[in-house]
């Protein structure tokens, strides 16, 4: 239920994702290990995404920095469906891959880069999901592989993944984060 005169932009109303556009990492904000794993990934970070209602992207306390939920973007479109009734594994697992290279953007925004990461400690994985479907844990997979081929062993979390019948803005995946940073 919302409150009052709050609102919550619809799927029309919400702006595509350019996929030429891209933040720009400047020199040496990131490790070369890293931003090696992620160029021979194939990835470039977009511009991370703008909260959609009364909330901030992340905040840092006591040397986590906390990631709001980020949903999957394909090709500036969002990614939307539900598992188990009109979407397959394989949409899944991208969308939740496409969900973790959003947190990657977000984290490089909050803290200047990918190199403050000390360790990726949780991420929770919310899949829109038909009643009988019950691979979440497979779905969740296309983040948590990702975090690992980025961070090595440090990307290693523990992690929720959890069926929902709704997700914002039809979304298929939804994934926040917690994650350990470096005093910078």
């Amino acid at each position: 239920m919302r409150a009052a005169g709050s609102s919550i932009a619809s799927p029309k109303a919400l702006p595509r994702l350019d996929p030429d556009a891209a933040w720009v990492l400047t020199a040496g904000a990131m490790t070369d290990s890293i931003s090696d794993r992620i160029a021979a990934l194939g990835i470039t970070l977009p511009e991370p995404a703008a909260p959609v209602a009364a909330y901030v992207p992340t905040v840092e306390a006591a040397g986590l920095l906390h990631v709001s939920g980020q949903l999957p973007f394909e090709n500036g479109e969002l990614m939307t469906g539900r598992m188990g009734e009109d979407r397959d594994l394989d949409y899944g697992q991208r969308a939740a891959r496409a969900c973790g290279v959003m947190l990657l953007a977000q984290i490089a925004k909050a803290i200047g880069g990918l190199d403050r990461v000390e360790r990726v400690v949780k991420l929770g994985v919310f899949i829109s999901s038909a009643p009988g479907f019950t691979d979440q844990p497979k779905v969740a997979n296309g983040a948590s592989e990702l975090m690992e081929q980025v961070f090595g062993e440090a990307g290693r979390h523990a992690r929720s993944a959890v069926g929902v019948p709704v997700l914002p803005l039809g979304a298929v995946v939804e994934i926040d984060a917690v994650v350990a940073v470096r005093k910078g």
